[in-house]
């Protein structure tokens, strides 16, 4: 593995914060370019993200790796897992929690040594860690 990686996205704003908008690239896949605008964090739908959905998605990915990787480490590769995040957003006081849901199927593994990595994963994957203060839910579906 590389000893350090940086990780480049860039956003483009135009106008105010309640009519203006915006894109957001993944500079350093360059995958993706998402539309983003201040509606959608209060109003969230079709065609435009918001940071809440981005972090989601950091976090629901990196879960994901850390907890398979977990799982793996004791002897217990994973055929699937699948883990859904829900960040919550209100304007008065920004972002307030993540609600996380995981399944999958491990060969070998009992529901509670399950629902005992899972709960790992959440404490320990590095964007739970970045997220720090950030209070975050666990449900298990074993």
């Amino acid at each position: 593995m590389a000893n350090s990686t940086v990780s480049t996205a860039s956003t483009h704003w135009e106008g105010g914060l309640t009519d203006g908008a915006g894109q957001t690239t993944l500079e350093t896949s360059g995958v993706v370019t998402l539309d983003v605008a201040w509606g959608k964090r209060t109003d969230p739908g079709q065609g435009t993200t918001n940071p809440e959905e981005l972090i989601a998605a950091a976090f629901a990915t990196c879960y994901s790796m850390a907890l398979t990787n977990e799982l793996t480490e004791n002897g217990h590769a994973p055929e699937f897992l699948d883990t859904t995040v829900e960040v919550s957003f209100n304007p008065k006081d920004g972002i307030s929690g993540a609600k996380l849901t995981v399944s999958g199927k491990v060969p070998g593994l009992d529901a509670e040594a399950f629902k005992e990595k899972a709960e790992w994963a959440k404490d320990n994957c590095p964007v739970s860690k970045a997220l720090g203060g950030l209070k975050k839910e666990l449900v298990v579906n074993a």
